[in-house]
């Protein structure tokens, strides 16, 4: 059992039922999509072979490619007891092995193409996490450099990789891409065919209920985009629906090289991009919260490794955690430990400033000093980031990354002390509660909240961006906005 587990987990396994996929060709019909070919690349037992052939009256040829042969015998054996499916091929193929150069080439109609499918629902770290190999050689092909790859944003979904391989297929052809997928994925694919200059004519994503199809906890979509190479490209604005009955939907579309969930949200309030008046910044990544963080009990501070600890408040902060933020929660008595007034100072001063502090560190320096990202690396000891003179002003705005809400917290010292974040909480500090007030004020506006919606994909694990908000030059908002706070 755990066998196939790890198989379907590596594999990101999720057969299409039979019905999802039947769905899926009656919508690119009639979308007008009428393919001389189809392509399904990795087809399983082959749900949307069948479903094509039926849909598809007038189709040439069928391709189905699977790397699992017992699905293969599968689908044979389905396609065994259809009538009129000569014209249907069956192969086993690795996606990331195969000639796929030879086999377009080799297809004897030169007509319209269509890729159609489902491919593998999993990321390329889940696979290192399993040990799987199914997946393409290892390069940043989305470009992340710096800090940004090394804290995981060059982990990329197995889909994306193998859905731009598939762009490139259409670059001198006329054809389509009907493909279910995850809608994080559909919006980054959508991206980088910019990017790459593909030849689209449009696209369309229509929602699908992953739960009720694949028992899969996530959003997902049936992604359409038509290309034809001689119509050159006409740009990138895409509709989405709410499901494959809706008839009207919402235009989505890149504006500047950021993607905007909804245009005419943000059309109408573009007056307030441009450069929010402060840098939203996270806060505190230590990665040693057993060791960083405390709470304050009768016994006194204990640590998460169930110690209890006397060292002097010197660099001991209050602290709220992104969960308080997105709760609105009052503050737990939590505190933290802050090594450094500003990213890269020494911590020397530690020795003689907190003596009881520094011999805390030493104690534990086993756990920081295997702290595994690579950021920690040629730095001082037991060094922290996300801090600066910011960190310490003591009136703050605060807004929790991984909540689904735009709530934004104003937050003031606690026992004269400025608060701090862990580094799910994207924050804009102040010296005064007026000033934090009006700014609360205008981020609080409708046009504001409005704009921010149109930029905020709420499906995504961490829909609120810093680079989002560093966009929404707030002060801009209407003069009423601050007298009001003043009155």
């Amino acid at each position: 059992m755990k066998d196939e587990q790890k198989r379907r987990a590596e594999f990101g396994d999720f057969q299409t039922p039979d019905e999802l996929a039947h769905a899926c060709c009656l919508k690119l019909a009639s979308l007008g999509i009428s393919p001389d070919i189809i392509i399904e690349p990795t087809c399983g037992v082959g749900a949307f072979v069948i479903a094509a052939n039926t849909v598809f009256p007038r189709v040439k040829e069928i391709f189905g490619y699977e790397l699992n042969s017992e699905y293969l015998a599968l689908l044979g054996s389905r396609l065994s007891g259809i009538a009129g499916t000569d014209h249907v091929h069956i192969a086993q193929a690795d996606f990331f092995d195969n000639n796929w150069g030879e086999c377009l080439a080799a297809t004897k109609t030169k007509g319209n193409l269509l890729i159609l499918g489902n491919f593998p629902w999993v990321t390329s770290s889940q696979q290192g996490t399993i040990g799987g190999t199914n997946l393409p050689t290892k390069s940043n092909f989305q470009g992340h450099s710096g800090l940004d790859a090394m804290t995981g944003k060059a982990n990329f979904d197995i889909s994306e990789w193998m859905l731009l391989r598939v762009i490139a297929w259409l670059r001198q052809r006329t054809g389509a891409i009907g493909m279910l997928v995850k809608t994080t994925v559909a919006r980054k694919v959508l991206v980088q065919a910019q990017q790459q200059r593909a030849n689209v004519v449009d696209a369309f994503m229509f929602n699908i209920d992953a739960k009720k199809n694949f028992d899969a906890a996530v959003d997902a979509c049936l992604l359409v985009i038509r290309f034809d190479p001689s119509a050159g490209n006409c740009g990138f604005d895409y509709t989405v629906f709410k499901d494959m009955n809706t008839t009207q939907g919402t235009r989505v579309g890149h504006r500047d090289g950021r993607t905007v969930g909804n245009l005419d949200a943000f059309d109408a309030t573009i007056h307030l991009v441009g450069k929010s008046p402060q840098k939203w910044r996270s806060g505190v990544k230590h990665d040693a919260a057993a060791v960083m963080e405390f709470t304050r009990t009768p016994a006194g501070l204990l640590n998460g490794l169930n110690e209890v600890v006397t060292i002097e408040d010197t660099y001991l902060f209050p602290l709220l955690k992104g969960s308080d933020i997105g709760s609105n929660k009052e503050w737990r008595q939590k505190f933290t430990l802050v090594t450094q007034r500003s990213v890269g100072m020494s911590t020397e001063s530690i020795k003689t400033l907190a003596p009881r502090t520094w011999q805390y560190l030493i104690n534990h320096a086993a756990q920081l000093d295997a702290r595994a990202s690579s950021i920690y690396a040629n730095t001082a000891r037991f060094a922290v980031f996300g801090i600066g003179d910011y960190a310490y002003r003591h009136w703050k705005l605060a807004i929790c990354a991984l909540y689904k809400k735009l709530e934004f917290r104003l937050i003031g010292p606690i026992e004269g002390r400025p608060v701090m974040f862990d580094d799910t909480v994207y924050y804009i500090s102040f010296d005064s509660r007026d000033e934090a007030e009006i700014a609360l004020a205008q981020l609080n506006s409708d046009d504001i909240r409005r704009l921010l919606n149109s930029m905020i994909f709420w499906d995504e694990k961490r829909p609120i961006k810093t680079a989002i908000l560093n966009l929404v030059d707030f002060e801009k908002v209407s003069g009423t906005v601050r007298q009001a706070c003043l009155i």
